[in-house]
């Protein structure tokens, strides 16, 4: 692709948007950031705090262990380190320099505050609001549609910013650009872009992700599957791509204080689609212009297929990065777009439909699973195998099948989605 191309500026505009830095499960972290956005604005610590959450944000706050809190969960311990210790200024990283003097002030913050949880009256998906009181003066933010995307700011009554919640508020908004994307383009894209124009946020997803990764091999994090997939399987490539994929959640489902680079809003889904590349690239001796390219082909695809879904929805944003490994590992190996996009159709006919019932242990599971998927679709596909339109949602060529899953993943689990929401609360 040329680079006087509009597609080329859109395409690295794209990965700049969204490789972006975050510790800790991003959902939490967005409630973390709201509250310290709305201590700010109140400029006291608050006396009582009201959560109002989307669903899919309760889903995803529940189970998940917030960093460094001392091992805790949920949404009253989001909101309440973010106003203690939390500095908005840092975004998805607004509770990365928490002090021990913090972490001890938490506890008896957490005994002596009232905090109330309660579900957003909203359409939205992903959808906070933090209000926070104290000496009769309040302030409430809210954020929407994106972890750190601010749409509301009051304090006392007054409005201080108002943006549609459809819209893109204070954030970097989902770029119009993205009407542009497709396959073909992202592969060719991925093919000839310049090295030195994403050498550096690839560089930082690979130093980022591999230490969580090793830290959760190393360590005994959640269910420990990374650890146990190489024990009970042998080191073999495909083996370790899995392992270090789903070592990296083991940790990060946790607690690890450790920061990640994302993917579509996912530290999970960053780290599923550039760990298993980078277990290849290793195993295969690749250049590194080669890995780069593959990450490339696999991060932007990943994004490609998750713009349609959606940030938050019923179905696991593992089985999309899975896919888009896939992708990435083929081209490693020599495969062309053919190949790639085979590698992605085949994955998705495998595992496509694996629910999303929030952020949690089992995580690394289905992220194991899902890069066996990427790398059974090259490996069928390689062997004269491949799954053919007609079969279940797959139709004939890659953007009919993507076409299929996004409205699976968006339209199709809707009901599932609010299933899944009252098993987990109970209702």
């Amino acid at each position: 692709m040329n680079q006087n191309d509009p597609r080329y500026a859109a395409y690295l505009r794209i990965l700049a948007e969204e490789l972006v830095p975050a510790m800790g499960c991003t959902e939490p972290i967005s409630i973390s950031f709201c509250a310290a956005k709305a201590r700010e604005l109140l400029g006291a610590l608050p006396e009582a705090i009201t959560v109002a959450a989307s669903g899919n944000i309760i889903k995803n706050v529940k189970s998940v262990v917030v960093p460094n809190t001392g091992g805790r969960k949920g949404i009253e311990t989001a909101a309440a380190v973010g106003v203690v210790a939390g500095d908005p200024n840092r975004e998805l990283e607004v509770i990365a320099s928490v002090t021990p003097e913090q972490r001890e002030a938490l506890g008896r913050y957490l005994e002596t505050t009232s905090i109330q949880v309660l579900p957003a009256d909203t359409d939205l998906v992903l959808d906070v609001t933090v209000t926070v009181r104290s000496g009769g003066h309040s302030a409430s933010v809210r954020v929407a549609n994106q972890h750190t995307n601010i749409v509301s700011m009051v304090k006392d009554g007054e409005t201080l910013f108002e943006a549609p919640a459809v819209g893109c508020g204070t954030a970097t908004a989902a770029s119009p650009d993205r009407a542009l994307m497709d396959f073909d383009d992202i592969f060719d894209f991925a093919d000839t872009v310049d090295i030195e124009d994403v050498k550096p946020l690839l560089d930082r997803q690979i130093a980022y992700n591999t230490a969580i990764s090793r830290e959760g091999l190393q360590g005994d994090w959640g269910a420990n599957i990374g650890s146990t997939l190489l024990k009970i399987y042998g080191d073999d490539v495909k083996v370790r791509a899995r392992a270090a994929a789903a070592a990296g959640s083991d940790a990060r489902m946790s607690g690890c204080e450790l920061p990640v680079v994302i993917n579509s809003g996912s530290g999970n889904q960053g780290m599923t689609v550039s760990l298993p590349v980078i277990e290849y690239a290793k195993e295969l001796n690749s250049p590194p212009e080669r890995l780069y390219r593959a990450l490339t082909l696999s991060n932007l695809t990943a994004i490609y297929q998750k713009e349609g879904i959606g940030r938050l929805s019923a179905y696991c944003g593992a089985v999309s990065a899975g896919a888009s490994a896939g992708a990435g590992i083929a081209y490693l190996l020599g495969g062309g777009r053919t190949e790639a996009a085979h590698t992605i159709v085949n994955a998705l006919a495998i595992t496509s439909g694996i629910i999303c019932d929030g952020a949690k242990a089992s995580c690394a599971g289905k992220i194991a699973a899902a890069v066996d998927a990427g790398i059974l679709g090259y490996y069928m596909f390689l062997n004269g195998q491949e799954f053919h339109g007609g079969d279940g949602i797959i139709s004939k060529g890659i953007e009919s099948t993507l076409r299929n899953v996004t409205r699976l993943g968006k339209e199709g689990m809707k009901e599932t989605d609010e299933e899944i929401i009252r098993i987990m609360t109970g209702c």
